[in-house]
């Protein structure tokens, strides 16, 4: 059987990372693009249908929080934020603006391929007819398409993973500190992060802050989606 190939957009103004990168990921079914700056990378994204993208955050001219930005106006593809080492603040930002994961320069090739097929085996859809929904909330998890009493609503990667995660355990309280492991998130962020983006996806669904309905926490525990499933006809 032909192995199928991942189209994969790089994003980055190191042509040397580009050669590097090429060279290892080939044998691994990974056909990888280049675009040298953000304005490149956008037009060869919309001429091409790529699986994902790796996206560099400094780059001269447009940086890479603002390609990631017109990315997410128009496309749910997966992306793979590069950051300097230590630099959280752009890792914090990106994750916000929707990016599915990040990976801190000076990495290597192996475990690029690795985080990229843990992005990938996330984000495809495992029951592409799964429709959830509670509380006037729907997703169609295969077009990972959200309305709200028939509205739909945007919502970023993480925003998204967490909706789906909460939903799938409607009534049961999910600790903090496991909501992005079950969410199949790996990143390392503080309580007070979860929070952040939890209040922004109480918003979205237009759920009062103040008086929550669908999205409550439960003190010193954790979140619970409190809205009842449908119930089976009779």
């Amino acid at each position: 059987m032909t192995a199928v190939t991942t189209r994969v957009l790089l994003v980055d103004d190191d042509a040397r990372l580009f050669e590097l990168l090429a060279r290892y990921l080939g044998p691994h079914d990974v056909a990888l693009d280049h675009a040298p700056d953000g304005g490149r990378g956008l037009a060869l994204f919309e001429a091409g249908a790529y699986d994902a993208v790796l996206l560099d955050v400094m780059m001269p001219g447009m940086d890479g929080l603002e390609v990631l930005r017109r990315l997410r106006q128009k496309s749910g593809v997966p992306v793979l934020m590069l950051t300097a080492r230590g630099d959280e603040a752009d890792r914090v930002v990106g994750l916000e603006l929707g990016a599915d994961d990040y990976v801190a320069k000076p990495f290597g090739p192996r475990e690029l391929l690795a985080r990229l097929r843990a992005v990938l085996r996330r984000t495809q859809t495992r029951e592409p007819n799964e429709r959830l929904s509670a509380g006037g909330v729907v997703v169609d998890v295969a077009s990972r398409r959200v309305t709200v009493e028939g509205r739909e609503v945007y919502l970023t990667a993480l925003e998204y993973d967490l909706l789906v995660t909460l939903l799938r355990r409607a009534g049961r309280v999910i600790p903090r500190a496991s909501l992005l492991p079950l969410a199949g998130r790996e990143e390392v962020v503080g309580e007070r992060t979860v929070d952040v983006h939890v209040s922004k996806l109480r918003k979205k669904l237009g759920d009062d802050p103040r008086q929550p309905k669908l999205l409550q926490t439960v003190r010193g525990v954790g979140y619970v989606f409190a809205a009842n499933l449908p119930e089976e006809p009779a």
